[in-house]
């Protein structure tokens, strides 16, 4: 098991910016009690103080994530003249967006003078700029797919500042040692959680056409709008594993190809670099691809990886070499996604 991941682009950038190690080449082993009126002036009681995970290591987490968050109780809050979602949050300590569907209001969200609203119970964390929700979940111990369900967020995953998320779980302080050990990275995390937040009217930056030119940490990347065109093969080789069930009872998520070392990886679509890096132990080096319309494509087991975070590539573009990282013989694990569900690729390739 195992292999080594290796890693081109903009070495100097290592000097000054070392949070973007999973992006820059370098060498890589393998609701509450009833509801009640709100008294504004009352502040939401406060998470046990709880020391922040240890400095960023990680594309997504260009900015440590302190578990603050405050514990709000169910109650009932009554408009008032002057009163927008966003105060009403602010005042409660609860997240615009859980009172929004808590009480079925639909954008833009009008509320009336004397309307009363339920305001939802629970943990809610304060989103500052540059956190990203899996830096958010791990500083928490939660998985992130569960805040995605609880707060109900949707393509394209970006976090704004200021949003108050509800936390699921276990409302106890955990220690750091419990929170590391309750994390786990997966596809779907990267691809709905990797994301830094930005202020709440900003735009997310535009993809860069070249790997030489590095975004910054805390740079949203806006994704492809629609997918243009269908979807290519990414190498040419034997299927050693097909998209479902295997024997072990587990599933696959796609497919396995087996393929020379150091074979070209090419893109299977036009798309946007949604993560270069190896913290998936059992893909290695890994390219994931975001094409628009919801879809995104998933590279590992490379060996040299070729583009950054944020780069925009065309169809057929090399984007990586494979490799034997994360398995025992050179091949290509290669997936789709539609949305947050892995499907079988071959209905969707043309055929050999």
């Amino acid at each position: 098991m195992g292999g080594r991941v290796r890693f081109q682009g903009v070495v100097a950038a290592l000097m000054v910016a070392p949070i973007l190690s999973a992006c820059i080449p370098q060498r890589a082993g393998p609701p509450g009690a009833g509801h009640r009126q709100v008294d504004p002036t009352a502040a939401p009681r406060r998470e046990a103080d709880v020391p922040a995970l240890p400095a960023p290591r990680s594309s997504w987490e260009a900015q440590p994530v302190t578990p603050d968050a405050r514990e709000v109780s169910a109650a009932t809050y009554i408009v008032e003249r002057g009163d927008t979602l966003r105060g009403i949050a602010n005042k409660t300590g609860a997240g615009s967006e859980a009172i929004a569907r808590a009480n079925n209001l639909a954008p833009p969200y009008v509320i009336r003078i004397g309307q009363r609203l339920a305001i939802p119970g629970g943990r809610y964390h304060l989103v500052r700029a540059g956190e990203t929700g899996i830096a958010i979940a791990r500083a928490y111990g939660v998985d992130w797919s569960r805040v995605v369900t609880e707060n109900d967020l949707t393509e394209p995953y970006i976090l704004r500042t200021g949003m108050r998320l509800l936390i699921p779980g276990d409302p106890r302080a955990m220690t750091l040692e419990e929170r590391a050990a309750a994390f786990r990275l997966d596809i779907d995390d990267i691809v709905t959680g990797g994301q830094p937040a930005i202020a709440e009217r900003a735009r997310p930056t535009r993809p860069t056409a070249s790997s030489a030119r590095i975004l910054p940490p805390d740079a949203a990347v806006a994704p492809p709008a629609t997918l243009r065109g269908g979807f290519q093969w990414p190498v040419r080789g034997t299927i050693i594993r097909r998209f479902g069930p295997i024997a072990s009872g587990e599933r696959s998520d796609g497919l396995k190809i087996a393929v020379p070392l150091d074979t070209p990886i090419l893109a299977a679509a036009d798309g946007t670099v949604a993560y270069v890096g190896s913290e998936i132990p059992a893909l290695g080096g890994l390219v994931i691809l975001q094409h628009g319309s919801g879809w995104t494509s998933v590279y590992g087991h490379a060996g040299q990886l070729i583009v950054q975070r944020g780069q925009s590539v065309k169809r057929g573009q090399m984007i990586a070499l494979s490799g034997d990282s994360g398995t025992n013989r050179p091949q290509l694990h290669f997936e789709l996604r539609q949305g947050r569900t892995p499907v079988d690729p071959l209905p969707r390739l043309p055929r050999p």
